[in-house]
């Protein structure tokens, strides 16, 4: 999902540049310098476009999440040189969690993987993951945590080798409705200027206990020392159906771009079952 236009516009100018123009060919290298430059600003695509709600396995169950997002009209261009285009490709990525105590769940997320339009295969890495949060979450009025993600990245996947999330979790039941609040940092190890702020947000509707209705919107403003320009930033708006029924659970979504630097529209479904 997160996908700068920067890299990709500086990618089209060069392209596209008539190749008898000499001005042009002078400034090329210019243009290039400046272009890995902003590429390096760029975040990868994401395999999990969910906001988290302080729910956790219990103590000594394991469970199985499968997260998957399709793009079915996004950038055609990688957001950096190497990079797996949005266009017509599908992220995904099984999330193996284990409840180690009533506040605490750890994760694994392997395979990541992405399935391009020409139905090329590729792994992309993996992520272990930490999560705290209040105890019984889903029956409280107000509910917190903190999960704490450590990933090992392939190089088409992102330009970080190590990337890692620190990911607060803020929250209301309020009567049929929820708010939930993920004010995400992504960490690339450069210093805490370079966390990078991308959080995420929803609003739902319970309809009964096995049912609701949600606007989840994910944006991306940039590091923290200082946002990317409104017309690079990330905002994207999705609409979301959720079953919590047995064995499974069941969320899947339909996202819009708010802006041009943000793919067009997405979709994404997870599934979720405990193991035993």
């Amino acid at each position: 999902m997160k996908q700068p236009a920067a890299g990709r516009r500086c990618a089209n100018v060069l392209m596209s540049a008539p190749e008898t123009n000499h001005r042009t060919h002078a400034v090329a290298p210019l243009v290039l310098l400046t272009c890995v430059g902003l590429a390096r600003l760029a975040q990868a695509q994401t395999d999990e476009i969910q906001v988290y709600d302080a729910q956790i396995a219990a103590p000594g169950v394991f469970n199985l999440t499968w997260h998957n997002n399709y793009t079915p009209d996004g950038h055609t261009s990688p957001s950096f040189p190497g990079g797996i285009a949005p266009n017509h490709t599908l992220n995904g990525v099984s999330e193996w969690a284990y409840g180690v105590t009533d506040w605490f769940e750890a994760g694994l997320y392997m395979p990541l993987y992405s399935i391009s339009g020409t139905g090329a295969w590729t792994y992309n890495g993996f992520k272990l993951r930490t999560l705290f949060v209040k105890p019984d979450a889903a029956n409280q009025p107000f509910f917190y945590g903190v999960n704490f993600e450590f990933s090992w990245n392939s190089a088409h996947w992102d330009q970080n080798r190590n990337t890692g999330e620190i990911r607060p979790i803020i929250g209301w039941h309020l009567g049929s409705y929820d708010l939930i609040v993920n004010p995400i940092l992504d960490n690339s190890y450069k210093g805490f200027s370079r966390l990078d702020f991308a959080p995420a947000t929803r609003l739902a509707y319970n309809l009964n206990k096995t049912w609701a209705l949600a606007a989840e919107e994910y944006d991306d403003f940039g590091p923290i020392r200082g946002f990317y320009p409104a017309s690079q930033q990330q905002h994207q708006l999705f609409g979301v159906l959720d079953y919590s029924g047995k064995p499974w659970t069941i969320e899947a979504g339909v996202g819009v771009g708010l802006t041009n630097a943000t793919d067009h529209l997405v979709l994404k479904l997870i599934l979720s079952r405990d193991l035993n």
